[in-house]
């Protein structure tokens, strides 16, 4: 692993009082972005990655997409292809002569009726099948898988699995990625990150509660008010629904940290050392360090994907996504 500096004069630098991880982590989803993709040719596609399991993607084509590269967008829990660093990161990239396919992960973007399955971090095999798909069935040479958070976990763990052996894999970018999902729990469920636990675990609740109506009788319900953690709701519903013993064997099994040593391709991963539920301690581990295909920017601030700068030297606030564009500008 390379611990990387941005480029000269990329260096972050909290705009004003978003110093602060929790502002920095909520507002830019708030923040007024205009209609970035306004103009943007877009196309949807499912994407068959299991029996009865479908994937919807909205894709944007260059004029000639065999000669571009491609960018697969994966967010983060409880996000959606409509997410704000989706359609952030998805305008640059196209505008800069990318090909761009923002994914909903499994249930997602009002896609619970396309898979009988909740969606869980382990679930890299889905990006795998698309990467294969769009190779095979589009032609196309030079793809990478990007995510968001959880959406990070799942392309890193994909490109550790995936080693040397997708030949159209060109690389792997994750800002903020829960690599270590005991670990990274145990934060959520600190006192400090009420907000964040209770917004992710309402959401989840109502999401269940939805694919509960559409695939009667496949979950019992009777225990879902009384959930009150997130560990416990996966326990009870998401490990089990995904093959898994218990929410313990879940947390342990699925993180990308057991795989990033085999991965092959050229990876950056952005963190920030002040997020609140990201450990900073989980990239600065032996079987990280030791993969030089691996750039780490890790800054002092930055909260859980925020990033959010002063504009300035021809940039816009949006720190992460620049550095990403850097990234994938200086490879081709």
């Amino acid at each position: 692993m390379m611990a990387s500096m941005a480029p000269s004069g990329r260096e972050f630098t909290p705009a004003g009082l978003f110093r602060s991880p929790h502002l920095m982590t909520i507002l830019p989803g708030y923040w007024p972005r205009g209609e970035l993709l306004a103009g943007v040719p877009v196309e949807s596609r499912l994407f068959a990655t299991e029996p009865h399991t479908q994937l919807l993607g909205f894709c944007h084509w260059q004029p000639t997409r065999t000669t571009c590269r491609t960018l697969i967008l994966v967010h983060g829990l409880e996000g959606s292809s409509e997410s704000h660093y989706m359609h952030g990161i998805a305008a640059k990239a196209y505008r800069a002569g990318f090909n761009v396919v923002r994914m909903n992960q499994r249930t997602c973007g009002g896609t619970e009726h396309l898979t009988p399955t909740l969606y869980n971090t382990g679930l890299s095999q889905d990006y795998r099948a698309i990467v294969q798909e769009l190779a095979r069935m589009d032609g196309l040479k030079r793809i990478w898988l990007v995510g968001y958070s959880m959406g990070g976990n799942l392309i890193l763990k994909a490109a550790g699995e995936a080693g040397s052996s997708e030949a159209a894999l060109a690389g792997a970018i994750a800002v903020c990625p829960n690599i270590d999902p005991p670990k990274c729990v145990e934060a959520l469920e600190q006192p400090r990150n009420w907000i964040y636990h209770r917004h992710f675990l309402v959401e989840l609740k109502a999401r269940l509660r939805r694919k509960a109506a559409l695939f009667p009788g496949k979950w019992n319900l009777k225990d879902l008010d009384s959930t009150t953690r997130m560990s416990e709701f996966d326990h009870r519903y998401t490990a089990p629904d995904g093959g898994y013993a218990s929410g313990a064997d879940y947390y342990n099994r699925v993180g990308a940290c057991h795989v990033v040593g085999s991965i092959a391709v050229p990876t950056l991963i952005i963190t920030a050392q002040d997020d609140p539920f990201i450990p900073y301690s989980m990239f600065t581990v032996p079987q990280m360090q030791r993969n030089d295909r691996i750039q780490v920017l890790a800054p002092g601030h930055g909260g859980h994907c925020g990033f959010l700068q002063w504009a300035s030297n021809g940039e816009d606030h949006f720190w992460a996504e620049n550095r990403i564009m850097d990234f994938l500008q200086e490879r081709t």
